[in-house]
């Protein structure tokens, strides 16, 4: 399973969120793109960034993310704002390694699905579900699909994942999350990535063991310290014991 150790910036700092609370965000006081070489050092094989900013339709971000695409040491796969053809194809242009889109996706399915073909392997989806329902617009609005309906629609289309996120997650049991995130990668075909889920290492094992779940965002569980990079690392690539068979 592969961990994405995850930066989420905002006014070029790095911060966390609860229930996408734009207006409400944990500071970490931590330079992106010494934290994003951290990750890598630390072995990973990729990161995620998002930009909160350009969920707002700001660009203010624009040099601390190429900043961290040219200079961490690992490929990024980026998240925050895509809302057109042409803002997705400038990012790949300037080397992102994957480009995240939700809202997008929402209201312009053809356009997506034609994205997913032309650039193979570097189109994600987003899906953030609450109540049973895709939030769009940085969680802002509740669109008119059911997570389900919406994973179906896009059925053959070429994504090089889905990343699927648990927004109630705060509010409830990681159990919950688990199984709703696992019903959902039942019905996808490509590689599903977990997101708002992890808290602490054990997160990750149960995870790692759940069908069809590939692998999994960490963010601010690393920046509140309750689970380590490397230990995280360590339990996402242990491989399963054999058992002795029973004559």
């Amino acid at each position: 399973m592969i961990i994405y150790p995850t930066i989420e910036i905002q006014n070029g700092r790095c911060v966390s969120l609860t229930r996408g609370r734009l207006d409400e965000p944990e500071i970490w006081h931590v330079d992106p793109l010494a934290k994003a070489k951290e990750f890598a050092h630390a072995g990973a094989e990729w990161m995620h960034l998002t930009d909160l900013d350009a969920v707002r339709g700001l660009n203010t971000n624009h040099d601390l993310v190429l900043s961290i695409i040219r200079g961490a040491g690992l490929p990024v796969q980026l998240g925050g704002g895509f809302r057109s053809r042409g803002r997705v194809e400038e990012w790949i242009d300037l080397g992102a390694g994957r480009i995240v889109i939700g809202t997008l996706a929402a209201q312009e399915p053809a356009m997506v699905k034609d994205l997913a073909k032309r650039h193979a392997d570097q189109i994600v989806l987003t899906v953030d579900v609450w109540k049973g329902h895709v939030m769009i617009e940085g969680w802002r609005t509740t669109s008119a699909y059911t997570a389900e309906a919406f994973i179906e629609a896009y059925a053959g289309t070429p994504f090089a994942a889905i990343v699927v996120t648990d927004v109630g997650a705060d509010a409830q049991e990681s159990e919950a999350s688990l199984s709703m995130i696992a019903r959902l990668a039942d019905l996808a075909k490509v590689p599903v990535i977990a997101s708002g889920i992890v808290r602490t290492v054990d997160d990750i094992a149960r995870l790692k063991f759940a069908s069809h779940i590939s692998g999994a965002l960490v963010g601010r569980a690393l920046f509140n310290k309750s689970v380590d990079l490397d230990e995280a690392l360590a339990v996402a690539n242990a491989r399963a014991e054999k058992v002795a068979a029973f004559i």
